[in-house]
């Protein structure tokens, strides 16, 4: 297998560190194999792909899409590092209201899964950081579209960042005690 696989206390999340093949030219690593994923468990149909670009500071997040429209999502750094983090949506978990946060970089290539159910955002660590994440579930749908504060409280969730850059939207978000759109 060309992945190697881990888990994290928030049961659906997974950590997937590709086998990277190096030499004098540079390097070459699968990041993404249908048949791999099935046989880890992994059985999104990714529909879409979504790539951004932030500077240093830049928070983006925390979103989600709901209904038909939900999405997983698998989530790589291209250029520069962040810190990746996903929250625990499902009113039935355990860890409902929990969250996790990784640091994904282009010198680890490591990927983040997180399925359906959960909201996911990011911090940039670096000068500048180009974020690719696949898509499964429905396409984006500005109707389906929904969220959480970055900042709240209930959540304390640390970005790694001192001066956070956060766009009006996200700031318009609820906080996590008023919001009613969990899975």
């Amino acid at each position: 297998m060309n992945f190697k696989v881990e888990t994290s206390q928030l049961e659906g999340l997974k950590i997937i560190t590709p086998k990277v093949f190096n030499d004098s030219r540079g390097f070459f690593y699968e990041s993404y194999k249908s048949s791999t994923f099935k046989e880890m468990g992994l059985v999104d149909d990714f529909i879409q792909a979504n790539q951004s670009f932030s500077y240093k500071d830049v928070i983006r997040g925390l979103h989600f899409q709901v209904g038909k429209s939900a999405q997983a999502k698998l989530v790589r750094c291209l250029r520069g590092e962040i810190h990746d983090v996903a929250v625990d949506l499902r009113k039935n978990s355990p860890t409902f209201g929990k969250s996790f946060g990784i640091n994904l970089s282009h010198e680890n290539r490591v990927m983040f899964y997180i399925p359906i159910g959960f909201a996911h955002g990011f911090s940039v660590l670096s000068d500048e950081a180009d974020v690719l994440y696949n898509v499964s579930g429905g396409e984006y749908d500005p109707e389906a579209e929904s969220g959480i504060r970055f900042d709240d409280p209930t959540l304390a969730i640390s970005w790694k960042v001192n001066y956070p850059i956060v766009s009006n939207k996200d700031l318009d978000l609820p906080f996590f005690n008023d919001s009613q759109n969990f899975f």
